[in-house]
């Protein structure tokens, strides 16, 4: 059986994702869409948001026909998979911040959460917290720009070292003599600068990027072995809902994946 996945983010951070699924399922048929046109979904109020996005991933399932869909953003699965799974057949994977492993792995119980200003707002984000957290200090940071900067790079534009220290550095705490040791990446766009976030980083921590999870979870879901690894990689394509060009450093990056730029009708 060939899988046929929608993965879906509000920008390009997704394909931190994508890369994950490709290791177990390189001959997957992947559909990659980045609704640039609303990016980035974190300055979104709630409710508009998810129409948004539930009517146009109705539009998107009825042209793809997957499989299963991954929602790789933080954002929209904190407040679109009920809507989705009622209205929808199809399995949907989403990502959710990786608090529960954050928790488990900190040594010291103080953990800071990088994420959008509308996903450390979600109920569902702070549920996380006293489900899995509760003996940790957990610093929530939500960064309107982090994303963008993100994007930035992704685009092979220049991001100054200081710009990125400035939203991470609300992260790195200390409470009663204990510093933060473990960060949550909760918005898929962070996995990309993970190397500059580590250079510029007050001091080492732990970084803990949920995408193998979700690559587990899709195998899961779908009821698929991992495939070998000497599985050629299928071509795939990806779409900017804004109808843009993808600038070339975007194509290069893509074209890791398997992935060809089109444009969305």
């Amino acid at each position: 059986m060939t899988a046929r996945l929608l993965v879906f983010d509000s920008g390009i951070g997704g394909l931190s994702v994508l890369r994950e699924i490709r290791r177990p399922l390189p001959s997957a048929d992947i559909t990659y869409v980045a609704d640039d046109a609303a990016f980035p979904y974190g300055d979104w109020e709630a409710g508009p948001l998810s129409d948004h996005i539930v009517a146009l991933m109705g539009r998107l399932i009825e042209r793809f026909r997957p499989d299963a869909v991954v929602i790789a953003c933080n954002t929209a699965s904190t407040l679109v998979l009920p809507p989705l799974r009622a209205l929808h057949a199809i399995p949907f994977i989403g990502t959710v911040p990786a608090i529960k492993p954050a928790a488990e792995r900190s040594g010291s119980h103080v953990v800071g959460v990088l994420a959008t200003p509308g996903t450390m707002k979600r109920d569902y984000t702070r549920e996380l917290i006293r489900s899995f957290a509760r003996d940790c200090h957990v610093r929530l940071v939500g960064s309107s720009e982090l994303a963008p900067l993100a994007e930035a790079v992704m685009r092979g534009d220049p991001v100054d070292d200081a710009a990125l220290r400035t939203e991470i550095e609300p992260a790195f705490i200390e409470v009663e003599g204990r510093r933060t040791d473990t960060i949550v990446l909760a918005c898929t766009h962070y996995p990309f600068l993970i190397d500059r976030l580590e250079a510029v980083a007050p001091w080492p921590v732990t970084w803990i990027d949920p995408a193998e999870a979700i690559a587990r979870r899709v195998l899961s879901v779908l009821s698929l072995p991992a495939e070998p690894s000497d599985v050629p990689m299928a071509e795939g394509q990806a779409f900017l809902t804004s109808g843009k060009a993808w600038a070339p450093a975007q194509l290069r990056l893509l074209a890791q994946f398997g992935l060809t730029g089109a444009v969305l009708d």
